[in-house]
């Protein structure tokens, strides 16, 4: 319970450029993993591990490691997850909160909150995890602390809490100036910023530490009616108090602590690490976690507890050449040592753990022990995936599965060598199970390969991964759009199958409603009455429906939800089957679906263009071309940010083309939004496009 208490497991999370993998690698300089710093623009950091990753200067895939720091002589063990910034990888982020209990979200002092900031945002509050703002690059020509600060309180909806000022001399960042310390913190340029100096605020910057120590007592006080006396009668306020109270704030998340610094310049690390001590939750302090006990199918919840019985959630698998299929694991409860068993409640199977790994980005340290509010890679599972619950045999409980966005895009894909077609399908299988973003589907009609992710980026780092790990060259046709299908319009139907073939045969008949629905999925409702239809054949018939949804009535597109009412039937005595009644459900679809006015959906994407005042008019008006709507532009630093929502099947290619249109100097983030109707017009043109 004692190292529980001082265990952190947190992430670290921003746009992309905004220095999530540039801190970590001083983070784990600083503790002492690394003996040396790493950096993304020469390709040898030790979190972005993948040849992709250190070609293009990005991370694609989240990787963990542990380091230990020491705040006030207690020794602290944190787990860091560094996660992509890119949207396409959202899923690694995605499957990484899920198994958080805190995280440091990275902002940059001259872009500010970005498009994949506000969706990482939106996860964090969903997974209800606490968080510290670490607003980076304030050595950078136009870099405004202030601003980014308004711009998290505005855009994120959030009550950010300043407890750091950056000291700017010369137009020079030097340091940073401690509210809560009263200090002037500066570092050693010369031991890559191991060494700094802590000394008293200068005279000239004593203003404004008095009015942000102000703001920050009076924030406090919100909370806090102790605090609200001192400050009525002036009294001192002892930074225990003050620590105890944002801490207590920031686990509750009404808060954000707010620190600055330059990651790059090697100044401000450190801060963070005491932060992440100070003010994010331990497992014992962290978010409830809630099962359901399998057994009984009563509600249960999960104590962090190393006397309570294991529990544990699989939140990636991945793909070692040498050690086999590696399961990423947070531990949740209980101790569990190597070999033992643990009861898998999707398989309802056991599986032995033949080896558990401390890991440090691609590097696996053997373990012989893990305990509750651990994390772990596990090796020797037969069946295994991403959101398994693994726990004890005697206490099976199922954990709520992690939710992935679906894919927006796909490409046909074929080997240039035919004699690799089995190798491809085998890579393909392999990466699906490392990817639940990633889809593969053989297409009916002309047996093309179809492969499905989040964006042109995730597809050409899937093919790149295909030719460098299994040897395979692939042909790939030209993107393709996953459209959905939405019906629009109620009615009824009846549907019976019949057929005779000598012996037994096959009965099935029912009478239902189909129309639209506002939640994604199926909603399938019963209303059959006097046992007109068998309870067991009900089943079946959802199993029909729900099944018919993946190719919808006009040009095969997924529909993404339906309501369908069973309002009666009929079955025979003996001709009656299951089987029966799945085939007529399909059939019933197939034959009503056409008559409910189906439409085209289209993904939408939300666009943000960072470009130079001069252009901007090529911009917009490129946007516009695109069918695009501007949402906003907004003036920052003589430059110009164009918010705008355009659909994905305007959009491939555009990085070069934005290229063009700014002499290089414009740069764009494109992030999913929400499908929308396809315009008429469009519509006419890819039905005629089937027909012909």
């Amino acid at each position: 319970m004692n190292k529980l208490k001082y265990t952190r497991n947190i992430g670290i999370v921003a746009h992309i450029d905004a220095g999530k993998t540039t801190t970590t690698e001083r983070i784990l300089f600083y503790s002492g993993i690394n003996h040396k710093i790493g950096e993304v623009h020469e390709g040898n950091t030790t979190m972005d591990w993948m040849v992709q990753e250190q070609e293009r200067g990005i991370t694609i895939t989240s990787a963990a490691t542990r380091c230990n720091w020491f705040y006030k002589k207690k020794k602290y063990y944190i787990n860091i997850i560094d996660t992509p910034g890119h949207v396409d990888f959202t899923v690694e982020v995605e499957r990484s909160l899920r198994i958080l209990d805190g995280m440091v979200v990275l902002f940059s002092a001259v872009e500010g909150v970005e498009p994949q900031t506000e969706t990482v945002w939106g996860q964090a509050n969903k997974y209800k995890i606490p968080r510290i703002g670490y607003v980076n690059k304030m050595d950078r020509k136009g870099a405004n602390f202030f601003y980014v600060c308004k711009q998290i309180k505005k855009k994120l909806n959030s009550n950010p809490i300043i407890l750091q000022i950056p000291f700017i001399k010369n137009e020079k960042f030097i340091g940073i100036i401690d509210i809560i310390l009263n200090k002037l913190i500066t570092w050693d340029d010369k031991n890559y910023g191991m060494k700094y100096y802590i000394n008293d605020v200068p005279k000239d910057m004593k203003l404004i530490y008095d009015k942000y120590k102000l703001k920050l007592l009076e924030k406090l006080s919100e909370y806090d009616n102790k605090i609200m006396d001192y400050l009525l009668i002036n009294k001192y306020i002892s930074k225990k108090i003050i620590i105890s109270r944002l801490r207590k704030e920031t686990c509750n998340m009404n808060i954000i602590p707010i620190l600055c610094g330059s990651s790059f310049k090697n100044k401000g690390v450190q801060p963070i690490l005491d932060s992440i001590c100070m003010f994010l939750p331990s497992p014992l302090k962290s978010k409830i976690i809630k099962g359901i006990n399998i057994i009984n199918k009563k509600k249960c919840i999960v104590k962090p507890d190393n006397k309570f019985h294991f529990c544990s959630l699989v939140f990636k698998i991945s793909s070692d050449k040498f050690v086999g299929k590696l399961a990423f694991i947070r531990v949740y409860s209980g101790i569990l040592e190597t070999g033992s068993f643990v009861y898998n409640t999707r398989t309802k199977k056991r599986e032995r753990i033949s080896r558990m790994y401390q890991m440090h980005a691609n590097k696996q340290i053997p373990i012989y022990k893990i305990c509750a509010g651990d994390i772990f890679a596990g090796v020797g599972f037969k069946n295994i995936k991403t959101g398994d619950t693994l726990c004890d045999e005697n206490y099976p409980i199922l954990l709520e599965k992690i939710l992935f966005p679906n894919p927006v895009m796909g490409i046909s894909i074929e080997p240039k060598y035919k004699y690799d077609i089995d190798k491809m399908s085998i890579a393909l299988s392999k990466i699906s199970e490392e990817d639940p973003t990633f889809h593969v589907k053989i297409d009916n009609k002309t047996g093309e390969t179809i492969i499905y992710g989040m964006g042109e980026l995730h597809l050409d780092i899937i093919i790149d991964r295909i030719k460098r790990e299994y040897n395979i060259i692939l042909n790939r046709g030209v993107p393709k759009v996953e459209y959905k299908e939405k019906i629009t319009k109620k009615i009824k139907h009846r549907e019976i199958y019949k057929k005779q073939t000598g012996g037994r045969g096959k009965f099935a008949d029912i009478l239902f409603t189909i129309g639209p629905y506002k939640k994604k999925g199926l909603k399938f409702v019963n209303k059959v009455k006097g046992g007109n239809i068998p309870k067991e054949y009900i089943s079946s018939i959802e199993k029909g429906f729900k099944n018919s949804m993946k190719e919808g009535p006009l040009l095969g597109y997924e529909i993404e939800s339906m309501k369908i009412t069973l309002l009666d039937g009929s079955y025979h005595s003996v001709d009656s089957d299951s089987l029966s009644f799945e085939i007529v459900a399909k059939n019933g679809f197939r034959k009503s679906s056409k008559k409910t006015n189906p439409i085209i959906m289209e993904p939408i994407m939300k666009i943000e263009v960072f470009c130079k005042n001069n252009n901007m008019g090529n911009i917009v008006s490129d946007i516009n071309k695109r069918r695009g709507i501007i949402k906003g532009i907004i003036d920052i630093n003589n430059n110009k940010i164009i918010k705008s929502i355009v659909p994905l099947s305007e959009m491939f290619g555009y990085v070069t083309i934005l290229r063009t249109l700014s002499s290089g100097r414009a740069t764009s983030s494109m992030n999913f939004s929400h499908y929308d109707d396809i315009p008429n017009y469009i519509l006419e043109k890819m039905l005629k496009e089937t027909i012909n």
